[in-house]
């Protein structure tokens, strides 16, 4: 007889609490807790959160923006316990959207469903374009659109063919990418702090008397974005639960590590960046558009600069896998329940390689198209892009509404991760922070722009609610699987 602590019967045990859930699955059961956590970290990667947004939220507000790295932090960590909850009971391929399915309904789950797929594919195009930039400074050549573009679709490419090759390749690129993030944000950040720190600590409470409208505090909602735009990895960790052995247990350690683990790295790089800009007044007077650089190029000279622009492109390679990898095991568990056109072609797993083909690439091919359009649309594109944010914080919430919906109708969380008393209290104020987040995100920050560009991610959002809405009630899409919804309450009852 099988000794319980033994791989095959742990894996055996996983299978049977899958068929409990309603399903079988032809996943390989390889990613580690490390991996899975690797998973979560670069998805969330803070290099390449903090670098992209540094230059924009610092000249926003000043110095103290550091502090929305921690107040951030601890607003989705609300958010991430009450996920841990949900996934520790609920360990299905596809994170949010086979969670809103349980515990609210079809229909809720569809709409989670299509927010978190379009945001998703829209991220992806995002950070892809995002690393143009940096490899036309380590290659050489001058960053252009047309540049931008080639290299982005070639990046979403390479992450496509790596997806392919199957779950252990995915975790150990992710795992490649965690640790040249953390060493990279280590060695850079205490470099800087011992060799080219040029303010003092005291600098993080000088606001360099920016106001708006005579306070200081839109100055620093608007620089908190850089927090906000950090903090999502965690989801990632669930996407994968049927590649992860015990992952009642380990899903939620890995998505708290990540917070944990990611927001320390984060606020050390900030840290560190903050304290080595030669110049501040120039930064927020506008002299100085690209501290980034400005950094960089004085502490490490040409060449050291470019072996930091490595090790960020590392980042961006490995944040671009692990968001198509999430991206496809939404998309896959999303067909495996009927709930899309194609769905018998999109929940093929391949025989080889066990990983969902049809599924991943689509998510190469869609972000790939975005990429394109942003190249004759770009000013459209920034809105859409904007939009992305907003649309995994919505997807969140709408997760974090369905718990206090099911708590409401007797849910009583049954996984190995549960928060007892302290549930109730952390959904509600998890709900309030994402109330705020989202409110504060889409905020218009240009009273002089045209309403369009103000009211544009708002646009953008209520445009894909709408589409979303008009195709399930003409289509019925929530209608076409008998897969188990809306039982979260029930299972506890039984």
């Amino acid at each position: 007889m099988n000794n319980p602590l033994q791989p095959g019967a742990l894996l055996d045990s996983d299978a049977e609490q899958l068929r409990k859930l309603g399903y079988t699955s032809n996943f390989n059961r390889t990613m580690s807790l490390w991996e899975n956590f690797a998973l979560g970290f670069t998805y969330l990667s803070p290099v390449v959160g903090v670098y992209t947004l540094f230059a924009l939220c610092l000249a926003a507000g000043g110095p103290p923006m550091f502090w929305s790295y921690l107040l951030v932090g601890i607003g989705q960590m609300l958010v991430c316990l009450i996920f841990c909850e949900v996934v520790s009971q609920f360990p299905i391929s596809g994170g949010v959207y086979p969670w809103a399915r349980r515990l609210v309904g079809k229909r809720w789950a569809w709409m989670v469903g299509w927010i978190y797929s379009i945001s998703l594919c829209v991220t992806i195009a995002a950070v892809a374009l995002g690393a143009g930039p940096y490899i036309a400074t380590l290659l050489g050549f001058e960053s252009t659109p047309v540049t931008n573009t080639l290299v982005a679709l070639a990046l979403t490419l390479i992450a496509t063919v790596l997806n392919l090759s199957g779950t252990k390749l995915l975790a150990r690129v992710a795992m490649f990418g965690f640790l040249c993030e953390l060493i990279g944000a280590i060695v850079i950040g205490c470099y800087l702090l011992m060799f080219e720190r040029h303010q003092p600590f005291s600098v993080l409470f000088n606001t360099f008397d920016i106001r708006i409208d005579g306070s200081y505090w839109p100055a620093f909602l608007t620089a908190s974005l850089a927090g906000m735009f950090l903090y999502y990895g965690f989801e990632a960790c669930g996407d994968v639960a049927e590649e992860t052995p015990n992952p009642s247990r380990r899903i939620p350690k890995a998505m708290r590590m990540t917070i944990w683990i990611g927001g320390a790295a984060s606020m050390f790089a900030a840290l560190a960046l903050i304290l080595a800009v030669p110049d501040m007044a120039a930064v927020i007077n506008g002299t100085d558009k690209d501290p980034m650089t400005t950094i960089l190029d004085s502490a490490f000279g040409v060449t050291g600069a470019r072996m930091v622009m490595a090790v960020i492109i590392v980042s961006f390679v490995s944040c671009v896998l692990s968001l198509q990898a999430a991206a496809s095991r939404l998309l896959y568990s999303y067909a495996r329940d009927e709930m899309v056109m194609g769905s018998g072609l999109l929940k093929r797993l391949s025989p080889n390689t066990h990983v969902p083909v049809p599924a991943l690439i689509t998510c190469g091919v869609v972000p790939a198209a975005i990429v394109c359009a942003g190249f004759y649309l770009q000013n459209a594109i920034a809105l859409v892009v904007s939009f992305a944010a907003i649309g995994i914080y919505l997807s969140f919430q709408m997760i974090v509404a369905g718990a206090l919906f099911a708590r409401a109708r007797g849910w009583q969380p049954s996984g190995a991760f549960k928060l007892g008393k302290w549930g109730w209290p952390v959904n509600i104020a998890a709900q309030v922070y994402g109330a705020l987040a989202i409110v504060n995100m889409s905020w218009p920050r240009t009273p002089d722009a045209p309403w369009y560009v103000n009211y544009g991610i708002v646009l953008v959002g209520a445009i894909v609610i709408v589409v979303g809405l008009v195709y399930m009630t003409l289509f019925r899409p929530y209608d076409k699987g008998n897969a188990p919804h809306g039982d979260a309450w029930k299972l506890h009852h039984q």
